[in-house]
């Protein structure tokens, strides 16, 4: 069926000095299927007004709460109001407006990770399943296309069993107490109360996580963590090494930093199995090495010849040699949403191969990582079960 419009969406969070607020908004956009008609944008209502203006939004939709957001759209014509919720609040205040706004039957695409904790992220599980609402977590590095031909190559069987997975993503933007000095970003990742249990696993050590699991097609399923606060005054983790142990026998290790001193977002990934392995790094994000027991290395590219996955062809945008990077991952995961939510409404059967997407599933697992990393740490480095 022939699209005839926009998905309409309303954002909770998001306000003009939020920068994730406007990689979601420039990552929805991106591919024309998405419409931002409304949002509460801030706990400060006249912050979610400005925010409202700077996008030259209807100022009558330019809401106070998220719950006065919500009510309201909901007793708005089919044709007028909201399809979706697009939540980009710290992490205590995803839970909340995610189950009114599914409770309201509107479709909802969340950034990650996906509650405060892992109880939450069982409850919206429930509500999710009950709704039968398509629920979409930004998880964006799953949605780069060297990630999906990476994670195809190993369902392929091309690397033969996998034996070990390491995944990093270190960074260096807390390796001072910035926390204290005002900046808002920092300020909310250290806090207990917005944060949850975890600054590092929670806020990026999530990601790896969840590209380990993703690339490889495992499940994780022990984890033996060391969580460090480096920086003096910090309440909680910045750094952690974990040792992973995966459904087939497979070993890992993971490794998440924020305090690595100098480095920016280096997320990368390497896995082997008994035929050959593969490499990616973000900086590189176009490339995807292969390498082999018995014959020379290989360097696969985004557009290029040589890709066998359907959902890294999918997800590709422009020519081989053009770069395409982490807001056209990030839009790949909100255009693949928008095309379930068409699916839904239109009661056909959503191709999640080649859109793909993270979901629920994700979250949970990400939650339950982090309890247990958690928990394995200050318990003295011990094996928790996943």
């Amino acid at each position: 069926m022939k699209p005839t419009r926009k998905i309409k969406m309303g954002m909770v969070g998001g306000s003009t000095d939020a920068f994730i607020g406007g990689v979601h908004r420039m990552a929805a956009n991106l591919d024309g299927q998405i419409e931002l008609v409304c949002g509460s944008f801030s706990s400060n209502p006249e912050k979610t007004k400005q925010t409202a203006e700077s996008l030259f939004l209807n100022p009558n939709r330019a809401y106070s709460t998220f719950q006065e957001m919500i009510l309201a759209e909901s007793k708005m014509s089919k044709e007028e109001r909201m399809e979706v919720v697009s939540i980009v609040t710290p992490n205590h205040l995803h839970f909340e407006p995610a189950k009114m706004a599914l409770e309201h039957g509107f479709h909802v695409i969340c950034d990650k990770p996906v509650t405060f904790n892992l109880h939450e992220a069982i409850e919206l599980e429930k509500i999710i399943t009950k709704t039968g609402l398509v629920f979409a977590l930004t998880h964006t590095y799953t949605g780069y296309p060297m990630i999906k031909e990476a994670r195809h190559i190993i369902q392929s069987g091309k690397l033969g069993k996998v034996r070990k997975v390491v995944v990093e993503y270190p960074q260096g933007w807390l390796s001072t107490p910035l926390e204290f000095s005002g900046q808002k970003q920092a300020d909310w990742r250290t806090d207990p109360k917005r944060s949850g249990i975890s600054c590092c696993m929670g806020d990026i050590g999530t990601h790896a996580e969840n590209l380990a699991e993703y690339v490889s097609g495992l499940n994780i399923t022990e984890v033996c963590a060391d969580l460090s606060t480096f920086v003096s005054g910090r309440l909680l983790d910045d750094d952690g090494n974990v040792l992973l142990r995966f459904e087939n026998g497979a070993k890992g290790l993971l490794h998440a930093s924020q305090i690595s001193t100098g480095e920016e977002n280096d997320i990368n990934i390497r896995v082997w199995g008994d035929k050959g392995g593969l490499e990616w790094h973000q900086k590189d994000c176009n490339s995807l090495i292969i390498k082999w027991l018995d014959k020379p290395a290989e360097i696969l590219r985004t557009g290029g010849n040589g890709l066998s996955g359907i959902a890294s062809a999918t997800n590709t945008r422009v020519p081989a040699g053009h770069p395409e990077g982490y807001l056209e991952a990030f839009a790949n995961i909100y255009r693949n949403f928008a095309f379930a939510v068409r699916a839904h409404q239109n009661n056909i059967k959503h191709d999640s191969i080649s859109y793909d997407f993270p979901s629920i599933n994700e979250g949970v697992r990400g939650m339950l990582f982090v309890e247990k990393v958690v928990e394995s740490s200050k318990e003295g480095a011990i094996w928790k079960k996943m």
